[in-house]
């Protein structure tokens, strides 16, 4: 009997969301979790494979081939809907906002298609569609209720995404965020503090602010500092361990935000900062606001205020136009910023973009190239980095499911305050999600560190509480409504290569 079959014997409906594109995407499906737990339905076990009563695809437009592989993912479900009646498949998301009617002409077995702006109706189009018996398409244009206004079902007990802003006033010719999401609009600074709050007393340690522009925070209620201010008050929340912040945008990027950073403790080490490119030419030509000397005066700033801070960043190559002299200059700002890690993708045409009309594509094959070359430049650079590591001790907040060879190497993975991946030696005293542990450096690689030696301290702490609650409350469930055991902790980054979001930040 299958699970699906298990929660219809006790009248109980599973949902499965899939998720594809960037951090917004992955609070988004938060958001939708919690609409359909909300409406009754419980979460299929980890692995169904559309073995669930509504199967939701949160979908990206950004991403090389996203329509390719939401319609070929629809087209696997079709005859799995045709054998179970009743099943329902809903999208949602960027692409949803995009291509609209489409969808349902292209895959008329999907049920609801709804966008970016109005998430919150999803329970109520699934119904209509049920009692309507046809497909429902529903694309707001505007914001219809901040998404943290929703109910949610987080993926960590311990750690969690905070949207501060939605929409981005930006017009960079290579992105089409701005046309799906909308123009920027920001919450109130005591709605974000009072969810911190309320997390914080639920055992959330560390918080992540999320926005599509996130130090563009307060442009929409006219206070050019909210967002330093916002950070500082972050730093007052009693048992807020750590706040963490993504993406910023040089153009925004202000002394009083390195100087918030530097002086709250529980503000990490840490900063994403989207290059894209290091060539003034063409980042006229993405129409991005700033120039190299202000990208690495800001580095510069960074790192004279938080010595030890990490530094990521975002690049695109092959962008059109782009001359061998002009990655060149990529590749010089790349060896002067030195960053921790890079998310590196190469250029392909986005419908809907300026870009995509421009002349001067780059040639796929010298794309390639500069490419491998970016690559292995950055991997170089990354090992010496981790190497530097060597030899300091670190807190780490433990994790669940970012190592995934640790049950064959007896090995725990935790992060460290500048975000760094750190596997560890397993103590002997109980470590939990959530819990901080004291570690030395023994090893580095370029995408992680090492800590073979014996632990040299375990915090429990109300995070780890919280995980343990939770987890032991989800283990008791019966048959037929058992969640599984979910990932726990912040999204992974993803690889070199894959991105750290849409690539357009």
């Amino acid at each position: 009997m299958s699970s699906s079959d298990r929660s219809q014997a006790v009248g109980v409906k599973t949902y499965e969301v899939r998720t594809y594109g960037c951090q917004m995407n992955v609070h988004d499906s938060e958001r939708l979790s919690g609409l359909l737990e909300d409406a009754g339905y419980v979460r299929a076990p980890e692995g169904s494979d559309g073995d669930a009563d509504v199967v939701v695809f949160n979908t990206c437009a950004v991403r090389e081939n996203a329509d390719n592989k939401l319609y070929g993912n629809l087209g696997h479900l079709a005859p799995k809907k045709t054998q179970r009646p009743g099943m329902q498949i809903a999208v949602g998301g960027c692409l949803a906002q995009k291509d609209r009617d489409t969808i349902v002409k292209r895959a008329p077995w999907v049920d609801v298609v709804f966008g970016t702006h109005n998430i919150g109706k999803l329970p109520v189009l699934l119904e209509r569609a049920r009692v309507q018996e046809e497909a429902q398409v529903e694309i707001a244009e505007s914001l219809e209720a901040f998404p943290s206004t929703l109910p949610t079902r987080r993926e960590s007990a311990y750690a969690a995404w905070v949207s501060i802003s939605v929409g981005c006033n930006n017009t960079c010719t290579f992105c089409i965020v701005p046309a799906l999401r909308g123009k920027e609009k920001d919450r109130r600074p005591g709605d974000i503090l009072a969810e911190v709050e309320a997390l914080v007393a639920e055992g959330v340690s560390e918080i992540t602010l999320l926005g599509q522009n996130v130090n563009a925070y307060g442009s929409d209620i006219g206070d050019r500092e909210a967002f330093s201010k916002l950070l500082r008050a972050c730093g007052n929340i009693d048992g807020l361990e750590r706040v963490r912040f993504t993406s910023p945008h040089p153009r925004d990027f202000t002394d009083d935000v390195i100087a918030a950073m530097a002086e709250t403790p529980n503000v990490m080490p840490q900063l994403h900062m989207p290059l894209q490119s290091g060539s003034d030419t063409v980042l006229k030509a993405m129409r991005r606001s700033y120039r190299q000397e202000r990208y690495l005066g800001i580095i510069e700033k960074v790192r004279a205020a938080i010595p030890h801070a990490a530094i990521t960043t975002d690049i695109i190559v092959g962008f059109p136009g782009e001359t061998e002299e002009d990655f060149e200059q990529t590749l010089h700002v790349v060896r002067e910023a030195r960053f921790a890690q890079a998310f590196t993708f190469q250029y392909s045409k986005r419908p809907g973009t300026p870009a995509a009309t421009m002349e001067d594509q780059i040639p796929k094959e010298v794309v390639q190239a500069r490419y491998e070359r970016l690559v292995a430049l950055q991997e170089e650079i990354s090992w010496e980095e981790n190497k530097k590591q060597v030899g300091r001790t670190f807190e780490l907040m433990v994790a669940e499911g970012e190592g995934r060879k640790d049950g064959a190497t007896h090995r725990l993975s935790g992060r460290a305050p500048d975000n760094r991946l750190v596997h560890f030696t397993k103590p002997e005293q109980e470590v939990r999600p959530g819990d901080v542990v004291t570690v030395e450096i023994t090893y580095a690689a370029p995408h992680h560190l090492l800590a073979e030696g014996a632990v040299l301290d375990v915090r429990r702490t109300r995070a780890g509480d919280a995980w343990e609650k939770r987890n032991t409350a989800e283990a008791a469930k019966p048959a037929g409504v058992m969640l599984g055991l979910p990932k726990i902790g912040v999204p992974a980054p993803l690889p070199v290569a894959a991105g750290s979001g849409c690539g357009c930040d």
